[in-house]
């Protein structure tokens, strides 16, 4: 019985991407969903209350790669190798689906977590901000907002390659290590207020 219930989360949450990927939140109801994973929408509901349910477990399940990378790369040693490693799992996650990636971007911020559930925006800041503590050779007055501008950068940078169409995870992530490096360069000295 659990496997039947493991296959049939894993068929909603598998048309739900579909949809998401397809035609956007606006096309994205639990009618639909329930219809696309040949289930009735009774069963759906039984294994999901509501559409932000079935949006917030296809985010979890879809990140769940990406959080991981990333607290790997909180665990670096060398806090430039986890900023690599941390732009790598970003550009990775987003040029495997871009679609699906932007789209659940953008219901992960209208998306009201549950308790214990965190923003993977922030979750990347934080990373980058224990990564930047451990840099002897750069002082900044507000790591906090540091690492913001920093996943501001690199999101929009990522974001952009995913909608153009880009490919080569490689040559991302070494351009948006040069604009986070070029940040971090010109940036000291600059106040915090």
């Amino acid at each position: 019985m659990q496997r039947r219930s493991a296959a049939t989360v894993g068929f909603i949450l598998d048309a739900a991407a579909r949809i998401l990927e397809e035609r956007g939140l606006d096309g994205y109801t639990t009618n639909i969903i329930a219809e696309r994973a040949g289930i009735s929408i009774g069963t759906c509901y039984q294994y999901f209350a509501s559409k932000e349910a079935i949006t917030a477990a296809l985010i979890a399940r879809e990140t769940e790669h990406l959080c991981h990378e990333l607290d790997l790369a909180r665990e670096t040693r060398d806090w430039a190798t986890g900023i690599r490693l941390a732009i790598a799992a970003a550009v990775t996650y987003q040029l495997k689906r871009p679609r699906l990636a932007q789209q659940l971007d953008l219901a992960e911020k209208i998306l009201v977590l549950s308790e214990g559930q965190e923003n993977v925006q922030k979750r990347a800041q934080d990373v980058i901000a224990s990564l930047l503590a451990r840099n002897d050779a750069y002082v900044a007055e507000n790591v906090m907002l540091v690492s913001r501008d920093l996943v501001a950068i690199a999101h929009g940078m990522i974001d952009s390659a995913g909608r153009h169409g880009e490919t080569n995870i490689d040559r991302l992530c070494q351009r948006v290590y040069c604009a986070i490096s070029g940040y971090l360069d010109a940036s000291k000295g600059i106040p915090a207020t």
